[in-house]
């Protein structure tokens, strides 16, 4: 599994639909399309959510980042991560 950042953006829109019920179904439609839910948090700056969570591929998180934009109005910037250890390791690889 590959894990990945997930920061969103709120639009007054998604944000009047913002409630537990909602956070939910979010996690629902990451395990839909092959994620799984690390962790959430509510930001404050530049942007108003992060999730991080983990997939089988980058398809389908390219796919979950659609189909949650689709389902929240929340425009996410989608990215891979990896551990600062396992940065460390790659460095000391080469």
């Amino acid at each position: 599994m590959v894990t990945f950042l997930m920061m969103g953006k709120y639009s007054d829109d998604s944000l009047r639909d913002a409630s537990g019920d909602r956070t939910t179904r979010v996690c629902q439609i990451l395990e839909a399309n092959g994620g799984k839910v690390k962790s959430i948090f509510a930001l404050l700056g530049h942007y108003d959510i992060a999730m991080m969570a983990q997939f089988e591929t980058v398809e389908n998180a390219m796919k979950a980042s659609v189909a949650l934009n689709k389902f929240t109005g929340i425009a996410f910037e989608t990215m891979p991560a990896v551990s600062v250890e396992d940065f460390d390791k790659m460095l000391a690889d080469e």
